[in-house]
C-alpha cells in the first residue's frame, strides 16, 4: 500500500483498461467486452476467440461441438526454441482447446447449418492438420445433412510446423468445398483480422459468399514483404477489406454488431427458409455487462412551477 500526502494510495485492480491498437484510444473492459471487442471510439475490431464468436453468431444453447478429441502430431519431430510436441501441450494447456479449428453444427436465426471457427488464440490460428480434416469432415457432414456451412477464418496462414502435411490442408480443404459446390450445397466464408497466408490462398476464399468484417487484414504475403519484393509503395487500405471490395476480391463487409442478423438473412434465401423470420432482429449475447447508469427521469435541474389550482 503507497501513501501520499492525502493518505494512503488506494490500489487499482489492473487489467481495468485496454488500449484501442488503431486510434490508441483506452476503453474501458467491461464495456469493450459488451461491444464484442469492437472499440467504441474508431470502430476497430479485434480478433475475437473461437468460443466468443461462436456465442455471439449461434442461437443460444444450440451449437453441438464435434470432433473435438482430434489432435495435431509431431510427424516431423520439428524443433525451434520449444519443440512441436511440447507447444502443442503448453497451447493446449493456456487455450483449453485441442487446436485452431472448432467445428460443429448450431443454428443461426433458426436456420441450421454447419459452423467451424478459427481460433487465433491457438499458434496463431495457423492451419495444420487437424484444422484441414476438422474442415473436411464439417464439409462431408454437410454433405450428408444437406446443411449450409459458415466458416469464420482468422489466421495467420499455414503451420510450419508441420511442412508439406501442412499445405497439403488447402488443396484438402479446396477439395471439399467443391464436392458441396458441385452437389448444390450453399457455403459462405467470414474473413476476419487477420486472414493471411495458406488459409487466403484456400477455403476462405473459395465459398460461394465473401464476407469481411470492417478493417480485416486479408492476404496472402505480408504488406511489408509484398513492398520491399516489389520495391513499390504499395496504395493506402492495400489488404484491408475495404480495399479488396472495391477490387471485387469479397462481396460483402458487414460489422460485427450486424453479423448474426446477415448470417440468418443468407442462409436463409439460400436453404428456402423464411427470409422474413429469420432477418428479425434479435438482441446479441453481450460477453459482459454494462455499467452505464441508467439516465435520471428529469434532465433539468430546474423544475417546472406545478399550475396553480383553479
Amino acid at each position: 500500500m503507497a501513501w501520499t500526502r492525502f493518505g494512503k494510495k488506494k490500489d487499482m485492480p489492473g487489467g481495468l483498461w485496454i488500449k484501442c491498437e488503431s486510434c490508441g484510444a483506452m476503453l474501458f473492459r467491461k464495456d469493450f467486452e459488451q461491444k464484442n471487442r469492437v472499440c467504441g471510439s474508431c470502430g476497430y475490431h479485434f480478433t475475437l476467440p473461437a468460443r466468443e464468436r461462436i456465442a455471439i453468431t449461434v442461437d443460444p444453447g444450440s451449437f453441438d461441438e464435434l470432433w473435438q478429441d482430434l489432435r495435431a502430431q509431431d510427424l516431423l519431430g520439428f524443433n525451434d526454441r520449444v519443440p512441436y510436441a511440447e507447444k502443442l501441450v503448453q497451447t493446449k494447456q493456456k487455450t483449453g482447446e485441442s487446436d485452431a479449428m472448432v467445428c460443429g453444427t448450431a443454428k443461426v436465426k433458426g436456420v441450421a447449418c454447419a459452423v467451424g471457427v478459427m481460433n487465433f488464440q491457438f499458434l496463431g490460428g495457423s492451419m495444420g492438420m487437424v484444422v484441414g480434416e476438422k474442415i473436411a469432415l464439417l464439409c462431408e457432414h454437410a454433405l450428408k445433412t444437406r446443411l449450409p456451412v459458415v466458416l469464420f477464418a482468422c489466421s495467420g496462414g499455414a503451420r510450419m510446423h508441420e511442412g508439406a502435411v501442412s499445405l497439403m490442408q488447402m488443396a484438402k480443404t479446396c477439395g471439399a468445398l467443391q464436392r458441396l459446390n458441385a452437389a448444390g450445397v450453399p457455403t459462405i466464408s467470414v474473413m476476419t483480422h487477420p486472414t493471411t497466408g495458406g488459409v487466403t490462398a484456400s477455403f476462405a476464399s473459395v465459398c460461394d459468399l465473401l464476407i469481411a468484417e470492417p478493417g480485416a487484414l486479408i492476404g496472402f504475403a505480408g504488406p511489408r514483404v509484398i513492398a520491399t519484393t516489389i520495391k513499390k509503395e504499395l496504395p493506402k487500405g492495400f489488404q484491408r477489406s475495404e480495399f479488396l471490395l472495391e477490387k471485387g476480391q469479397i462481396d460483402r463487409i458487414v460489422p460485427r454488431a450486424q453479423l448474426r442478423d446477415e448470417l440468418g438473412r443468407m442462409l436463409a434465401y439460400a436453404t428456402g427458409a423464411d427470409p422474413v423470420a429469420a432477418y428479425k432482429p434479435q438482441a446479441v449475447p453481450a460477453t459482459g455487462e454494462s455499467e452505464t447508469p441508467p439516465a435520471p427521469e428529469d434532465d433539468n435541474p430546474k423544475k417546472k412551477p406545478k399550475a396553480k389550482k383553479a
